[in-house]
């Protein structure tokens, strides 16, 4: 196998739109509505909508730093673009060690719903096992190439929403859809609105893989900002449908079940069982397909080794950024002291996206032409929302930021030392 100039573009806008659906759409979906109804009532509809208004300033960054690029790597290369290849390595380093600890914690759940059906898998070796079969699988079909990936991405997001539509469609037809409005206390209001921040992270996946779509700095802004607003509809819906039917029906991560108990019986708690397994597969499968990109180009631009950018002259993907990605996302799904890490894995995110808001303004000032002036308050916007949102982290959080850091400015380092030495 031996590297080719480029990957071909094979994705269109409708394949380039599951990337950011599958990233909002995961886990999140099936506890939400029990969690924001006990905390605001029948405010929490309103909560999502609160929630796309404030990630929409950073979408819009994204949005316009998309019409800039062309190639793999995303908010790498916007924060190389602005400010250097270290601060751009480590924007990209702090978004791969967000999803290395994503998809291992993730995988684990993924598991344990599939679990309710085959109780066989609740023996601690057949589960770790199953994981390491789950990533080992997702990997695979990451080899096989952007196409399959695609595809195979489309039938488990058909998979994990159908049931949900059937749910919505069942609580708002059948049953008064009448629930009221009320205001929540502020307190309330604040405990949950970063709750609704995080359930529209990972809107950036379409990001990653630019060099593999069609047209991207048309598609990826389309992708974006359309699916932002069908996935906040889409959360409310299935909320709305929740008080409808039975909103005292369930808790946290069974909530939906418990619904769809009260709908079909036991029939329709295994439908969304799952459902839930299929859609926390896609948002894995998703991150297995545009994480790899990332250090693809990393590895193009010489802030990871070389080895990073080799292509696979047979299936045209990325191997060797596929292979190790899913090597260390299993070590990590069998090391059971990554807790402490998977708390700092959201910070990590958020300093990805305040460069990559920082770069906006960097980079259009740069420019002969000038840019409109309201592009620059939604900005510095998407600035402050994010130092916001980080403010309520942990210590122990920024303690493991520090040492994600820490570890990524060695790899750094060492990355430009290779690279000088091959060019001397």
């Amino acid at each position: 196998m031996e590297k080719t100039a480029a990957l071909p573009r094979t994705v269109g806008f409708w394949g380039t739109a599951l990337f950011p659906v599958n990233g909002m759409i995961g886990a999140g979906i099936f506890a939400m509505p029990a969690i924001l109804v006990a905390a605001v009532g029948n405010f929490a509809p309103w909560m999502m909508l609160l929630g796309a208004i404030l990630i929409a300033p950073l979408a819009f960054v994204f949005a316009m730093l998309a019409t800039r690029f062309d190639s793999h790597g995303g908010p790498v290369l916007y924060a190389h673009a602005a400010f250097g290849s270290f601060v751009g390595f480590q924007s990209g380093w702090m978004r791969y060690a967000s999803a290395v600890v994503a998809v291992a914690a993730n995988t684990q759940v993924a598991i344990a719903y599939i679990a309710v059906l085959f109780p066989v898998l609740d023996d601690p070796t057949l589960r770790a096992a199953a994981v390491i079969g789950f990533i080992a699988f997702i990997t695979l079909i990451n080899l096989f190439g952007m196409r399959a990936s695609v595809k195979a991405l489309g039938a488990m997001t058909a998979v994990k929403l159908l049931p949900l539509v059937g749910l919505i469609g069942f609580g708002l037809l059948t049953r008064d859809p009448s629930v009221g409005f009320s205001l929540p206390q502020f307190t309330e209001f604040e405990s949950v609105v970063l709750l609704t921040f995080y359930a529209y992270m990972a809107f950036e996946n379409a990001n990653f893989p630019a060099g593999e779509l069609r047209n991207p700095r048309r598609t990826i802004p389309l992708a974006l900002l359309t699916t932002i607003a069908a996935v906040a509809l889409f959360y409310m819906l299935v909320i709305w449908a929740y008080l409808a039917i039975a909103p005292q029906a369930g808790e946290g991560e069974s909530a939906l079940a418990a619904a769809a108990n009260v709908v079909a019986g036991q029939a329709g708690v295994i439908v969304i069982s799952i459902a839930a397994a299929f859609s926390i597969g896609a948002n894995i499968l998703n991150g297995g397909i545009v994480i790899p990109r990332m250090t693809y180009g990393m590895g193009e631009q010489g802030t990871l080794p070389r080895m990073f950018a080799h292509v696979s002259a047979r299936f045209q993907t990325p191997d060797v950024s596929i292979l190790f990605y899913g090597g260390v996302a299993i070590v990590f799904s069998l090391w059971a002291g990554f807790a402490a890490l998977a708390v700092a894995s959201t910070l990590s995110r958020l300093v990805m996206y305040l460069l990559s808001a920082l770069a906006l303004p960097v980079l259009q000032h740069r420019d002969e032409a000038r840019a409109p002036l309201w592009h620059l308050p939604l900005a510095i916007l998407a600035a402050l929302s994010t130092v916001w949102v980080a403010s309520h982290a942990s210590t122990e959080a920024f303690q493991m930021l520090g040492l994600i850091f820490l570890v990524g400015t060695a790899l750094y380092f060492t990355a430009t030392r290779q690279k000088a030495a091959a060019v001397g």
